[in-house]
């Protein structure tokens, strides 16, 4: 149906219900005038789909007589790098982003953005990635979280990385929950430079209850990891990532794979991230290793790292070549395959292919087959 046409339609059922809705005060009956212009604003100017525009318009009305204020809020916009896809997103996230103030609210806020390290095309994808950010007050919000976060963080640079990972970190309530959190691994002992890498790589783990957080800690520590050391953070990230019931269903399905309680303490001791697979991921990972490579358990638990690795883009391509390079006795078959799988890309091409692409001419076709079937 024509825009045109649907407009009108659209009006003639705001006036049939304003007609059969006589005993609703008229102050609250929408306005079928403003809400066909709102569709066709949010159409045309904004960029929106005619459906998202529709349903946009059941939240704001825009005022045909005074079109100047949402039409200078989109040349605003556009003045600070939004394009138009961006700003048709940021209006359909947040349509009344339409009807914000543009001196006594957006222009200082994002001046204070700007000026804090997210100049240019950083200023859009932050907004976008948190439109939130737009309903918080400068003065008594967005400021002060900032403060606090370079406090922890020292260096604008890295406020810029750990919001740019996370930017709810910006709207959070940070008093309440990131200082309570920050201030517990201060009192375990753990160096100000290991909490503040935490909150830079993995600021989730500072939204847990604090007395959660307690709890986690003690665990870790139970399991011998000392709060001086780098392993610490990390298995303290890796335990109040999943609830009490998640980590022993994972424990149980290691047990269900042959490992003993000692097995799975020893691996978490050397390796935390192994007990951040998934479910699935311990199944079919143990499956490869055992009965495709035929490893044994105990050089499995010796290497938890062994689970940090893909199966299908990154083991099973490179234990492919392995096998062709021991087939015609290029390498020797008792090469480790943990220290081949954590080579980086560059460095396996180096070593295991193009070294030998002179004796088995279709190697490297062998690998990318092995990786594109993978996938």
């Amino acid at each position: 149906m024509h825009l045109k046409n649907l407009l009108s339609l659209l009006q003639k059922r705001f006036l049939a219900t304003s007609a059969t809705l006589s005993t609703t005060s008229a102050t609250s009956q929408p306005n079928p005038s403003s809400s066909s212009f709102t569709v066709h604003f949010l159409v045309n100017s904004c960029g929106l789909p005619l459906e998202v525009a529709l349903s946009a318009s059941k939240t704001i009305q825009l005022d045909r007589n005074n079109a100047q204020k949402p039409q200078s809020l989109l040349s605003f916009l556009k003045s600070y790098k939004f394009n138009d896809t961006q700003i048709a997103k940021l209006i359909s996230k947040r349509p009344s982003t339409l009807q914000s103030r543009i001196h006594n609210n957006l222009e200082p806020k994002f001046q204070f953005l700007i000026e804090n390290g997210f100049g240019g095309e950083l200023l859009p994808k932050l907004i976008l990635s948190n439109t939130e950010i737009l309903s918080r007050s400068l003065g008594s919000h967005i400021k002060p979280t900032y403060k606090l976060l370079k406090k922890f963080l020292k260096t604008e640079e890295s406020v810029v990385v750990s919001v740019k990972r996370a930017s709810w970190l910006l709207t959070m309530d940070a008093e309440a929950k990131l200082v309570p959190i920050m201030e517990l691994f201060v009192r375990e002992g753990v160096p100000d430079e290991r909490v503040t890498h935490l909150l830079l790589s993995q600021p989730r783990t500072f939204v847990q209850n604090v007395d959660r957080m307690a709890v986690c800690i003690k665990t870790v520590k139970e399991f011998g990891f000392q709060p001086g050391y780098s392993m610490f953070t990390e298995a303290v990230r890796v335990k109040s990532s999943m609830s009490d019931s998640t980590w022993n269903k994972k424990v149980q399905v290691f047990k269900d794979l042959g490992w003993s309680e000692q097995d799975i303490a020893y691996a978490f001791v050397r390796s935390p991230r192994f007990l951040a697979c998934s479910e699935e991921k311990i199944r079919t990972t143990m499956d490869f290793y055992v009965n495709t490579m035929k490893l044994e358990l105990k050089k499995i638990v010796s290497f938890p790292k062994l689970f940090n690795y893909s199966i299908e883009t990154r083991v099973r391509p490179r234990y492919r070549v392995l096998k062709v390079l021991v087939s015609k006795g290029l390498i020797k078959h008792d090469i480790k395959p943990v220290w081949v799988f954590q080579q980086t890309e560059t460095r396996f091409l180096d070593n295991f292919v193009l070294k030998y692409v002179g004796d088995v001419p279709n190697l490297l076709e062998i690998y990318n087959a092995a990786e594109t079937k993978a996938i």
